[in-house]
C-alpha cells in the first residue's frame, strides 16, 4: 500500500464549524481522523498531503451518543478530533478540497 493512501487512512475529513473557524484565526485547523490515529501519524499525514509544517497536534475523543433510530436505541459512533496547529506562514484551505 502507497503512503500516500496511508495518509488519507488517518485524516477522514475537515471538520467546519463555528469553533473550528475560530481556530482557524489562531493558525490551526482541525480534521476528523481515525480513531486509532497517534499524533505522530496525523502530524506525518498533513504535513505529506498538504505540505506543510506542523507545529502542534492537539486530539479529543467524543464518545458517540445514544440516539433513537426508527424507535429503537441506537448509539453513534466514536469520533477522534485533531487540532493541528501550523507554523507560521502556513495555511490549509480547508474549502477548495483534497
Amino acid at each position: 500500500m502507497s503512503a500516500n493512501v496511508q495518509h488519507y487512512d488517518v485524516i477522514r475529513k475537515p471538520i467546519i464549524t463555528e469553533k473550528s473557524t475560530m481556530a482557524s484565526e489562531n493558525n490551526a485547523v482541525v480534521f476528523e481522523v481515525a480513531i486509532d490515529s497517534s499524533k505522530p501519524q496525523i502530524k506525518d499525514a498533513v504535513e505529506a498531503l498538504f505540505g506543510v509544517k506542523v507545529k502542534a497536534v492537539n486530539t479529543s475523543i467524543t464518545k458517540g451518543k445514544t440516539k433513537r433510530f426508527r424507535g429503537r436505541p441506537g448509539t453513534r459512533k466514536d469520533v477522534k478530533k485533531a487540532y493541528v496547529t501550523l507554523e507560521e506562514g502556513n495555511t490549509i484551505d480547508v474549502t477548495t478540497g483534497l
